[in-house]
């Protein structure tokens, strides 16, 4: 820390004293390995060098650089450091009010710097700027170092928000991302989460403060706690891989030593042998008397040779045997490879027609949905159609409160009827949804206690193989014995007989390897289609979420209504008042009026009734129509099949009468 501070006193031609004072406090504090400048206004030359020192392995691995006011060229130089160091793992930047060079700079920075691991930027004002932010992210995206990011208070808008998911698509290396208290919005939050349909390597995702609905927020949580439930599967896996490959290894070894073993046994009674030799050759001179002896013992080993062949021929029967049930496990595992294969398939079909039957029940939400929105239609202009007649009504005669109460009350009560219908849709909707969330879910675990089951029988069958393997090689080892004892001169084929079964061994064990392999391929493909399955049924609840909050918005559109209608009455009311001393003038003229609105009334009821007759004959009209013409189409149809076996027997006329013509015989002979 010494030198770094007489460095920077060297390159500094006017050093600020609070930075000397800070280095030296550094240098004597006992934990090293921290630069920490926070709260110190940094200039532009102590910024740039500070960027002249931090480029190739620093003595610092954390530079804390809060609130030190830094203008656009500093931050552009230290940025410049920064992008060659090898030794800095946390970036401190906070509260330095970065902007446009400053989120360039940074965006530069991610893409040229492969050891910052955490990179602190809260309070700066980085969104505003939406070419360097963008900037940003493309350096964001071509990182793959970075594993954490504080971007809180910084105005991030809807379209920061989009730069961040497209960059967030490509990172596969960021696993924290705070973004609390900024202005992501609705857009921005569905943006972030599609893209983390992509990402798997993210794992904390914080939008506190961004006006994001809680739907969106409850499916970000979701997507976090999958990703991490991948991550512990993917370690789980790696763990078991690693612990069979020990596995593995370690009969590779026990089995080289056996081997070893037999090796070292083999030569040390060749040794023997060669030792028996050289004292039998010394009492060949002694034994020559003895030569009728020497017949009657040649005899004898004669018969043991007759002996081992006959055990020599019983080992080549058991190796037989041996590679029969090799064959058979051989034959056994392709038939469980078969059935696992059947199996697969039918799970996929199965997935088909599930898929087919949600998409059914959305194309039938969707329908409800139009319906509904027709009905809100209609509704709309049935209130406007009441609001002109209201308004006639108060240009004839402001003397209509009692009907005008009448009507809004009418109005009020097919409201609630309205809000009742869509209340009772929108929970058959629920209903069905928890429904088919429930049966994926116990289909799904249905699935995986299938392929635990057989998991579990697979590693039974490669225990019981294994016990078959020692108990061969017992039985070998000991055949071997006694082939070694009893005739010397066959060692060699006995050796190659070891030697193939070893390697009969092998195969069998590398066989075992392979079907569990793919049963482990097998149990990842299951877990696949359960994720693939839990994220259908998210953008289900997604879907359902989307025309729960339209249902809402056309809820408080007919509050809204309700409220003009309301504030109307009463502005009718006051206007009422204030023309009551001249009303009373025109008490004579009010009957007339009252009898004309009667008979306006009245004309209006015979009106509407007749276009209710009207659309009721257009609609017979229209389904007569329809009948006619599914006949005529009928009718067509079959005249089209009678034209047609027309035509064929009209060809098959022809052909025969030509055929039976000279001009055919003669075309036949030709």
């Amino acid at each position: 820390m010494e030198e770094f501070r007489r460095a920077y006193a060297r390159l500094c031609v006017a050093p600020q004293e609070p930075v000397l004072r800070r280095l030296r406090e550094l240098g004597a504090a006992p934990g090293r390995g921290r630069l920490d400048l926070a709260a110190q206004s940094l200039s532009l030359e102590t910024c740039g060098a500070l960027g002249r020192l931090l480029p190739g392995a620093a003595p610092f691995a954390e530079v804390a650089l809060g609130d030190c006011g830094l203008c656009e060229e500093g931050v552009k130089l230290l940025l410049h450091g920064l992008c060659s160091n090898t030794s800095v793992k946390s970036l401190d930047l906070k509260g330095n009010n970065l902007r446009n060079v400053g989120a360039e700079a940074l965006g530069k920075l991610l893409r040229q710097n492969k050891s910052i691991r955490s990179l602190i930027l809260e309070w700066n004002s980085l969104g505003v700027w939406e070419e360097g932010f963008s900037f940003f992210c493309q350096g964001l995206g071509a990182n793959n170092f970075l594993q954490q990011l504080d971007l809180r208070n910084n105005q991030i808008n809807h379209q920061g928000a989009g730069d961040l998911a497209m960059a967030l698509k490509q990172n596969a290396s960021l696993q924290e991302l705070d973004l609390r208290w900024n202005n992501i919005g609705l857009l921005g939050g569905r943006a972030l989460l599609n893209c983390l349909h992509s990402n798997k390597t993210l794992k904390r995702l914080e939008l506190a403060g961004n006006n994001v609905p809680s739907d969106i927020l409850k499916a970000v949580e979701q997507a976090m706690n999958h990703n991490q439930d991948r991550e512990t599967i993917l370690n789980e896996t790696q763990n078991r891989t690693y612990i069979l490959s020990k596995e593995v290894l370690s009969l590779k070894d026990e089995n080289t030593k056996q081997f070893l073993d037999l090796m070292d046994t083999i030569d040390k009674q060749r040794e023997e042998i060669a030792r028996s030799g050289r004292i039998s050759a010394a009492r060949v001179s002694q034994l020559q008397e003895a030569l009728d002896e020497q017949h009657s013992i040649m005899n004898s080993l004669k018969a043991k040779l007759q002996m081992t062949e006959a055990a020599l021929a019983l080992s080549e029967q058991k190796v037989h045997n041996l590679g029969e049930l090799l064959n058979a496990v051989k034959q056994e595992q392709a038939s469980m490879a078969e059935c696992h294969f059947m199996e697969l398939q039918q799970q996929k079909q199965e997935g088909a027609v599930r898929e087919g039957k949600l998409l059914h029940d959305l194309s039938a939400a969707s329908e409800k949905n139009l319906l509904l929105r027709n009905q809100v239609d209609e509704l709309e202009k049935k209130c406007k159609v009441q609001q002109d007649q209201l308004f006639q009504v108060k240009q004839d005669l402001t003397n209509r409160t009692a009907e005008l109460k009448l009507r809004a009350i009418r109005a009020e009560e097919h409201l609630e009827m309205e809000k009742k219908r869509f209340k009772q849709s929108l929970e058959d909707m629920e209903s069905l949804r928890v429904k088919e969330v429930g049966h994926m879910t116990q289909h799904i675990e249905t699935s995986e206690r299938s392929m635990q089951d057989r998991i579990q029988r697979l590693e039974a069958i490669r225990i019981a193989l294994e016990e078959e393997l020692s108990q061969v090689k017992a039985a070998a080892l000991a055949e071997r014995g006694r082939a070694e004892e009893e005739l010397m001169k066959v060692r060699n084929q006995a050796r190659l007989e070891e030697r193939q079964q070893l390697e009969h061994l092998e195969e069998k064990l590398r066989l075992m390897t392979e079907s569990r392999n793919e049963a482990q391929n097998c149990c990842i493909k299951q877990k696949q289609m359960i994720a693939e399955a839990q994220a259908k049924a998210n953008q289900l609840s997604l879907h359902a979420d989307g025309l729960r909050r339209r249902l809402e918005e056309l809820q408080q559109d007919l509050k809204s209504k309700e409220e003009e209608k309301v504030t109307e009455v009463n502005k009718v009311k006051v206007e009422l008042q204030e023309h009551i001393g001249h009303l009373q003038a025109e008490r004579t003229a009010q009957d007339g009026l009252r009898e004309k609105i009667a008979a306006l009334e009245r004309q209006l009821k015979a009106l509407s009734s007749s276009h209710r007759e009207a659309l009721l004959d257009k609609e017979s009209e229209i389904s007569v129509l329809l009948e006619k013409l599914r006949t005529k189409e009928a009718d067509i149809s079959r005249m089209k099949e009678e034209e047609a076996q027309r035509a064929s027997f009209l060809q098959n006329a022809i052909m025969a009468y030509v055929q039976g013509s000279p001009l055919g015989t003669h075309s036949s002979r030709k």
